[in-house]
């Protein structure tokens, strides 16, 4: 069994809020989960399409109290043990913290080669929903692990022009994303997230339309594509965001992208923008990949 993969978020709205939408079911079906049944102290069960080997509910309550829920969880055999512990900051400030165990290192998370693999990213994309559901926010489509068409769309209170920039600026798209990328913003040029010292095989940019359109493929031109289509839409914009020319779907990394997505429309639209994350932990993860925190 690795570490303890866990992850901090802040939250700005009082730990009363912040608990009821951890444990109220009308709140979970939101920003969580397609099916739930929630009895405390007895019963924390989620399921369907939004969740990892989500057909039926595989979830155990452990023990829940005013700052803690603990559950038991089992996903890909095994049976690992799921803790979100809240933190008052201020009175209207929270701290959401959450770990799980039997994670894999990162190595095995990016290769995706474990059904544990995409758990990373599943809770790094319901807890920014859970944070932009308890600040009054819109929330960002959520994975369907079921589904092989990756098409999410959402709008940003931002011109199409800035939020392209954000998208093919390195610095900014580090700020937002939270994890080290390159970028050389022309047709051909290479994009590595981590950067090109942790990429041996980055993607490569096979379209640019300035304003408009930004299209990548991986594994240096020859895998998936993703292309991200910006339209404008009533002083804002209407991004459309979409993953193709896969042999089969890659359900964590498609979250890890809607995470991201809903991150950059943060960055656009608090005026005091500062990043959701607290920190990150994860066993193997190269030192200098993430910019959380700096």
């Amino acid at each position: 069994m690795t570490d303890p993969m866990r992850m901090t978020a802040r939250v700005e709205a009082p730990l009363s809020d912040v608990r009821a939408a951890l444990t109220d079911p009308t709140a979970l079906r939101t920003w969580l989960a397609e099916h739930v049944e929630v009895e405390l102290p007895g019963t924390f069960e989620f399921w369907g399409r939004y969740t990892p080997e989500g057909d039926a509910p595989h979830q155990r309550l452990l023990h829940v109290d005013d700052r803690t829920l603990r559950f038991s969880w089992l996903v890909g055999g095994e049976d690992t043990t799921v803790e979100i512990v809240l933190d008052e900051e201020t009175a209207d400030t929270t701290t959401v913290t959450l770990s799980q165990s039997h994670v894999p290192d990162w190595e095995e998370v990016a290769a995706g080669t474990s059904p544990l693999a995409v758990l990373h990213t599943f809770w790094a994309l319901s807890i920014t929903n859970l944070v932009d559901h308890v600040e009054g926010r819109d929330l960002t489509p959520k994975c369907d692990f079921t589904s092989t068409d990756l098409r999410a769309e959402l709008f940003i209170d931002a011109v199409p022009e800035e939020v392209y920039e954000s998208l093919l600026d390195p610095v900014a798209f580090s700020r937002w994303f939270g994890a080290k990328v390159d970028i050389e913003p022309h047709v051909g040029g290479r994009f590595a997230m981590g950067g090109f010292e942790f990429e041996s095989n980055p993607a490569k940019i096979l379209d640019l339309v300035p304003g408009r359109r930004i299209q990548l493929a991986w594994e240096g031109g020859d895998g998936f594509v993703d292309t991200w289509e910006l339209a404008g839409s009533n002083g804002g914009t209407r991004l459309t965001f979409v993953q193709s020319g896969f042999d089969e779907p890659d359900h964590g990394a498609w979250a890890g992208w809607l995470g991201g997505l809903a991150e950059l429309r943060r960055y656009h639209e608090l005026e005091n923008w500062r990043p959701l994350w607290l920190s990150v932990d994860m066993t193997g993860l190269p030192e200098g990949m993430l910019t959380i925190g700096e």
